[in-house]
C-alpha cells in the first residue's frame, strides 16, 4: 500500500513531541518540585542542610569559583560573544535574530530570580550573614545563561567536531564550577544552585529550539 507524503512527514512527529516534553517539561516539572519543598519547608530540605554542612568549607579557591557566576565577569563574557557573532553574521539574513534573543534572556534572568527570591523568602546558610532571599540562585543563573547563550551563538561558527567539544567543555566547567563555589563557599544552599540549573535548562532550551528553528528556515 503506497504511502503519502503527508504520512511520511507524520511519522517523526510524536517522537520528536516526546523529546520536546522532555527537554521542557522534566526540568520544569523539577523547578517546580524543589520550590513547593522550600515554600513547605518539607522534608527534601532536611536533606539539602545536611547536604550543605557536609560540602561547605569557605576558603579563597570556593570564593574564586563563585564570582564565575558574578554579573561582572559572566556578562561581558555574553557581550564579546555577541559582538562576534553580530560581526560574522550582518550580511545574514535576520542576523540581529540569534543576538537580540540572547540578550533579551539575559535581561529576562532578574525578572524571573527577584520575584521568586521575595516569593521563597529563604534564609541563607549559616556561614553568611542573617537574612533571606538566597533562593533560587541568581549567580548560578546568571552563570548558566551568560555562558550557555555564548556556547549556543558560538556553536555554529566553529567547523570541527573537536572544536565544538571544547565549547561545551569550557561552558560546562564554568557554570558547573561557579555552582560549586557557591556552595562550597556557602552562598547558598544546594537546591538553590539545583533550582536555578533547572530553571536555565528551559530557558537555554527554548534559545536552542529559536535558533534551530531560524537556522532551518534559512534557504540553503
Amino acid at each position: 500500500m503506497p504511502i503519502s507524503g503527508n504520512q511520511v512527514r507524520d511519522e517523526p512527529t510524536a517522537p520528536y513531541s516526546r523529546f520536546l516534553a522532555l527537554l521542557l517539561g522534566l526540568p520544569a516539572l523539577l523547578f517546580v518540585l524543589i520550590t513547593w519543598q522550600v515554600v513547605a519547608d518539607g522534608p527534601l530540605i532536611r536533606l539539602d542542610e545536611r547536604a550543605s554542612r557536609e560540602l561547605v568549607h569557605p576558603d579563597r579557591y570556593s570564593e574564586l569559583l563563585a564570582d564565575l557566576g558574578n554579573v561582572q565577569v559572566a556578562v561581558p563574557v555574553l557581550a564579546v560573544a555577541l559582538g562576534y557573532v553580530a560581526v560574522r553574521t550582518r550580511r545574514a539574513e535576520r542576523w540581529w535574530l540569534p543576538v537580540t534573543a540572547a540578550a533579551l534572556l539575559m535581561a529576562l534572568v532578574p525578572a524571573l530570580i527577584i520575584p521568586l527570591k521575595d516569593l521563597t523568602d529563604r534564609p541563607g546558610t549559616p556561614v553568611v550573614p542573617p537574612g533571606t532571599g538566597y533562593y533560587p540562585s541568581g549567580h548560578t543563573a546568571t552563570a548558566a545563561i551568560a555562558y550557555g547563550c555564548s556556547t549556543l551563538l558560538l556553536l555554529p561558527r566553529l567547523r570541527t567536531p573537536l572544536a565544538r567539544g571544547a565549547l561545551l567543555t569550557v561552558c560546562a566547567a564554568l557554570v558547573l564550577g561557579a555552582s560549586y563555589g557557591l556552595v562550597r563557599r556557602g552562598y547558598h544552599w544546594p537546591l538553590d544552585v539545583a533550582a536555578s540549573w533547572c530553571l536555565c535548562a528551559v530557558l537555554l532550551s527554548s534559545l536552542w529550539l529559536l535558533l534551530g528553528r531560524g537556522t532551518a528556515e534559512q534557504p540553503r
